[in-house]
């Protein structure tokens, strides 16, 4: 075991510097501005857009899992209830982890094979020919490295949030997933969270007129977990914490309200300014642990993360996003997720959610149900009482997860693709970039290359597909 967590530490500090020699470096350096630049500054050619791109259907789904701890070992159990996926293989460096959602399977006619030996044992997921999709819930620094190489071996790819933590990883993802044409899909679950899946909706059917300016955020306290040696492996989130600026997680509340604002589909972003408070509880919950155990020592003095981080975003329209991330507080949890537009405001926290088309007032409950009723969205109609069933999150989790196979059963594009992964991740170290400068502005990439203006938007209509079985047995 001890073996073990040296091969993931080493993993995890190369992850960033060790991938050159794998030929999965893009051909991009970091401009004057930290914004990607191709050598020679001549401007970036999308080699294929992948945006709208329907890959050949599946009609089952072979999964390979890498990661069970907190999210990973949920997300097995789901997908067991998901009709036309067969789970090949699980990975984690703890076996323990590994065989203990074997053992939930038992019953589900799920058999898969385990891969626990070392570090490296991963791969040998990404390279067998009888897995077709890759479901990735490792820290955050394992992201990307895993995803490019089982792109890179012909495997779709789900990962868990953020996808990246630099803006260089955010460009191997999109060239990765361009030359091979293989899906890579950030797993953001508050896109299909209840509400924002309504404000989505009416949005589409102009309810909330042109869209203005939209919010959203991650304020959850987390500062026992984060400090705990037994939530995050490694407590690889605490040093996260301690080493990086700005808004660390910001994809919770970016990502539904990107889709509302057509984001990379009509309108993308130009810049963003981000301001931070101090820290003003980390160093000081390291010093009283401290006291007592010599492991928190280590962490005293480090430059934690400031409290709270709001960043604002322009878009290429005029539009603005306000972004939130607080995950030390003791605050009510909230991700706001308020949609603005020159006929009406959503907002959804702090709770109950709310629904106004003027400055009187919100609406009443009564007309919060009618509403509801009235724009309530395909997939919620179809399988939204059986996703809370199945639950995870209320069920956002079992929607993400059963509408990803159904797209990928039928040949359909992903409600997600590698440039809503890029770009709602790289807001992560685009916020540290100004955060770091005085909170000077900081231009946005643009991952699609141009095609923004003629992406269309994501699908709702569940017009195709939805025959994707719910097994709750």
């Amino acid at each position: 075991m001890e073996n073990n967590r040296r091969d993931f530490l080493k993993l995890a500090g190369m992850a960033g510097i060790g991938l050159a020699g794998a030929g999965i470096i893009p051909s991009y350096a970091l401009g004057a501005e930290g914004t990607p630049e191709q050598v020679g500054e001549t401007p970036r050619v999308q080699h294929f857009n992948m945006s709208g791109y329907s890959a050949p259907k599946l009609d089952k789904v072979r999964i390979g899992f890498i990661g069970t701890g907190n999210r990973g070992s949920a997300a097995v159990v789901r997908m067991s209830k998901v009709g036309g996926v067969e789970i090949k293989a699980i990975g984690d460096l703890r076996a323990e982890k590994a065989n203990a959602v074997k053992k939930r399977l038992e019953g589900s006619g799920q058999d898969p094979q385990l891969y626990t030996a070392n570090s490296e044992e991963w791969k040998k997921i990404c390279e067998r020919d009888d897995i077709d999709l890759i479901y990735i819930a490792t820290p955050w620094v394992l992201h990307t490295p895993m995803a490019v190489y089982a792109m890179n071996h012909g495997k779709h790819v789900c990962v868990e949030v953020p996808a990246a933590t630099t803006v260089e990883e955010c460009w191997q993802l999109v060239e990765t997933s361009e030359r091979t044409r293989k899906h890579c899909m950030m797993l953001e679950n508050c896109c299909y969270d209840f509400f924002e899946l309504l404000t989505l909706n009416m949005a589409r059917q102009g309810f909330f007129g042109e869209i203005i300016h939209a919010e959203g955020a991650y304020i959850h306290d987390l500062l026992e977990g984060d400090f705990s040696k037994d939530k995050y492996y490694d407590q690889w989130r605490l040093k996260m914490d301690a080493s990086r600026k700005g808004n660390l997680y910001p994809t919770h509340g970016l990502g539904p309200v990107c889709q509302v604002m057509d984001i990379n589909r009509g309108d993308k972003m130009d810049f963003l300014v981000s301001v931070s408070s101090n820290d003003f509880m980390m160093n000081e919950k390291a010093k009283m642990l401290a006291a007592t155990d010599d492991h928190y020592k280590q962490f005293v003095g480090k430059p934690f993360n400031g409290n709270m981080n709001t960043t604002t975003i322009r878009t290429n329209k005029g539009k603005t996003i306000m972004v939130q991330h607080d995950v030390t507080s003791p605050r009510p949890y909230s991700r706001i997720h308020l949609v603005s537009g020159t006929k009406g405001t959503a907002q959804k926290y702090p709770l109950p959610a709310r629904i106004s088309n003027s400055h009187t007032g919100w609406f009443s409950e009564e007309e919060f149900k009618a509403l509801e009723e009235k724009y309530a969205p395909p997939i919620i109609k179809k399988v939204g009482e059986l996703a809370k069933q199945v639950g995870g999150h209320g069920g956002m989790d079992f929607l993400m997860d059963w509408r990803t196979i159904d797209c990928l059963r039928n040949g359909l594009p992903l409600d997600q693709d590698v440039y809503d992964a890029a770009l709602w991740s790289s807001v992560f170290p685009l916020s540290e970039k100004s955060v770091n400068n005085r909170s000077n502005s900081v231009d946005v990439p643009d991952f699609t290359a141009g095609s923004w203006k003629t992406n269309k938007p994501v699908d709702i209509s569940m017009s195709k597909g939805g025959n994707t079985e719910v097994k709750l047995k």
